[in-house]
Parts: C-alpha cells; sequence; structure tokens
C-alpha cells in the first residue's frame, strides 16, 4: 500500500539500506540547545507557563526539529536524531531542555492516569501485563503497540546494562502482508468491533474501555492502532465486552507472528542523547527486556513526548471515539487521566495557537451510559 507521497510500506532490509532517516545535529545546531537551555534555566518557570520565548532556539535548532517531524510524515514514518548533549545535563535540566523543544513540535499531550505530560521510561517497578499495567515504569519486553498521540518521542539519557532494544515495525507493510496472505481479513481489521482497555487512563466521564479498528483509512491516508495487551484486558477486566470471536482471536496471532519476525522488525540501539520520533499511525514498536546497572544514576532512563502536530493526518470517523478529533492537524490525543489542571488546559489552548492548530474542548465522544447500550446491543 502507497499513501501518496508521505509514509510508505518498508521492511527491515529496506530500513538497513536507505538511513535518509536518521539525522545527525551539527555543533551550530547543538550549540542553540545548549544557549536556550542556559536561558530557561536563567529565567525558570514552570513547565506548563513556558512558551517558546522562554527556550528561545535559533533558527537553524529550530529548523532540525522542523526536519524530525517532517521526516516522520515521509518515506519511513519515523526519525532517529543523534547528538542532542544530553551528558552535560541534570535530570532536572533535560527536562527543561526537552519540554522546551516540544515547544517548536507540538501540542503536548497527557499520558498517564496522573496527566503527566513528560514521563520517564525507566523501570520504578511497575507490572506490564497486570489491571492498569503500563510499560513505561517496567523493565519488561512489550507487546507491539504505538502510543496514543500523533507522535511518540523518546530522549535517551542512560541506556541499559543489557537489553532495552528498540523495534519498529512498518504497519502499512503489514496491511500489505495481509492484503497478501489473509485478504478475507481486512473487514474484520478495519470493523469497529475492537474493543480495548484505557488501562485506567481515561477521564473520569469516560468508560473503562473503548473501541477503534486495527486499521483504516481517511481518504489516501492509512492508519491502524494494535496493542493486544490492551485488547485483551478489556476481555480480562470488563465480563460485558464482547468477546473476540475466533478470527479476532487469529489476527491477534498473526499479529504477533508478523511484528517482531526479521523480515517486518528493524531493531535499534538508542544511545545517549538519540531522540527517537514515530509517526504512530504508521508504525508499531516495541522493546526488549532490560537489566539495568546498579547506581540509581546509570539505571536506564529515557523521556517520552506525546505530541499532537500540526501535519498530522485525517482519521477515519470511528477514530474519533478515542483520539477526540479526526481532522488533520487538529490537537487530539492523549489520556486524560484523572488529574487535568487549569495550567494544563492554560498550556493546550496557548500552544495550540502558537501552533496554528484547532482545539476543540475535551466531552467525551461515548460518555458511559452510551457505552453501556452499545454493549448492550452487541
Amino acid at each position: 500500500m502507497a499513501v501518496g507521497s508521505g509514509p510508505q510500506a518498508w521492511k527491515a532490509e529496506d530500513v538497513r539500506r536507505e538511513t535518509s532517516w536518521i539525522l545527525r545535529l551539527s555543533p551550530e545546531e547543538v550549540e542553540g540547545f545548549r544557549t536556550a537551555l542556559a536561558y530557561a534555566k536563567a529565567h525558570p518557570k514552570p513547565l506548563l507557563d513556558m512558551t517558546q520565548a522562554d527556550y528561545p532556539l535559533p533558527e537553524v535548532s529550530k529548523q532540525a526539529l522542523e526536519r524530525a517531524i517532517g521526516t516522520t510524515q515521509s518515506r519511513w514514518g519515523m526519525c532517529l536524531v543523534k547528538g542532542f548533549p544530553t551528558d552535560e545535563w541534570s535530570e532536572a535540566d533535560m527536562r527543561v531542555a526537552y519540554w522546551g523543544m516540544g515547544l517548536y513540535m507540538g501540542v503536548g499531550r497527557t499520558q498517564n492516569r496522573a496527566s503527566e505530560v513528560i514521563n520517564d521510561v525507566r523501570d520504578a517497578g511497575g507490572s506490564y501485563k497486570v489491571k492498569g499495567g503500563r510499560g513505561y515504569n517496567t523493565n519488561a519486553g512489550l507487546d507491539f503497540h504505538q502510543d496514543s498521540a500523533d507522535i511518540v518521542v523518546l530522549l535517551c539519557r542512560r541506556t541499559a546494562k543489557e537489553g532495552g532494544t528498540s523495534k519498529v515495525m512498518s504497519s502499512i507493510a503489514l496491511h500489505d502482508h495481509f492484503a497478501q496472505t489473509r485478504p478475507d481479513l481486512l473487514p474484520l481489521l478495519e470493523s469497529n468491533t475492537w474493543f480495548h482497555s484505557f488501562q485506567n487512563a481515561q477521564d473520569p466521564t469516560q468508560p473503562p474501555y473503548y473501541r477503534c479498528p486495527i486499521m483504516g483509512k481517511s481518504g489516501n491516508f492509512f492508519c491502524a492502532r494494535a496493542n493486544r495487551k490492551n485488547t485483551v484486558a478489556a476481555q480480562r477486566d470488563f465480563p460485558e465486552v464482547p468477546r473476540l470471536s475466533a478470527q479476532q482471536e487469529e489476527v491477534l496471532d498473526i499479529l504477533d507472528e508478523v511484528c517482531p519476525s526479521d523480515e517486518y522488525c528493524y531493531s535499534m540501539e538508542l544511545e545517549r542523547g538519540d531522540m527517537q520520533l514515530l509517526n504512530s499511525f504508521v508504525t508499531l514498536h516495541s522493546r526488549t527486556p532490560f537489566l539495568d546497572f546498579e547506581n540509581p544514576d546509570d539505571k536506564r532512563h529515557l523521556m517520552r513526548l506525546w505530541l499532537s502536530i500540526p501535519s498530522s493526518q485525517p482519521l477515519p470517523a470511528e477514530w474519533a471515539e478515542y483520539w477526540g478529533d479526526v481532522r488533520a492537524g487538529a490537537v487530539r490525543g492523549g489520556v486524560r487521566g484523572s488529574a487535568i489542571t487549569d495550567e494544563f488546559l492554560t498550556y493546550e489552548k496557548r500552544q495550540a495557537e502558537t501552533m496554528g492548530m484547532p482545539l476543540t474542548s475535551f466531552k467525551p465522544y461515548v460518555d458511559q451510559e452510551e457505552m453501556k447500550k452499545i454493549v448492550a446491543a452487541n
């Protein structure tokens, strides 16, 4: 499947041969991030009160970030930027610098039950495949999935002693695999009969689960959303949710077989100072289990941003139940959690205006009472 001049299907060997998706910062670009951080530290503000003026990047560094975002919307649907000076930064410095970068790329989205805008991806003793479990605070290997924003961005501060390999595959290539080998399953993949758990990260007004097809199209734009853990969690934790059919189970099994295969899956080792950006609609990603160092400050640590970006694609109408807004370039995505603050809402409105993105005030597309009726009718 080709998608105009945008993302295309690829396999692992294609990525190994062609490295245009890897960008390396120049010394001048790096210096711009240093000077912006120095200014931000000299004029400190809470993250949600910051604007671009509080992290003043020179044009050359702005353009580096713009190229990275643009690369996620083109051939590969992903980008790796190398050379951020993270070894010079404390954890607090990196948080400010990273948030400042995000102010030039899009609108940050909340990521968990605590409605946090930056997540620390490190082993905090969490559990993965349990009720409410998330992967970012564990050392577990993860199912292939995509995050809940137009772009997921990881900035690497520390690597693991062993493991933690990043794995990425093209969901467009996955669609092509089904089209070639099991075309009979395509209507099911695109049907709105898949229920997924919010893993306790929903807004209090939303039901604890939602519907979203595995694959879909809006015009010429392809999109995919898969996370077996959350699909299984909806089955396990909510007996009223319609049971998966035998064909749906077969689809999940095929995903588990194809996604990590050597043919489709590209593995990369993120190094200190690497920034990985993934287009959530055309890639799926995973991670291998990892073993940490003993010293706390040596342990594997990445910071994660979820960004809604001005150049995002349109989505199918039924995807609004999860994403909120399906218009191209609109502010959308994230998980609301239960701790949205006035400060976040003010930031969201201000940043949407800065980026020239339409913003609709949050309202559940399907509320709890409506979901009860939907489930009862199935």
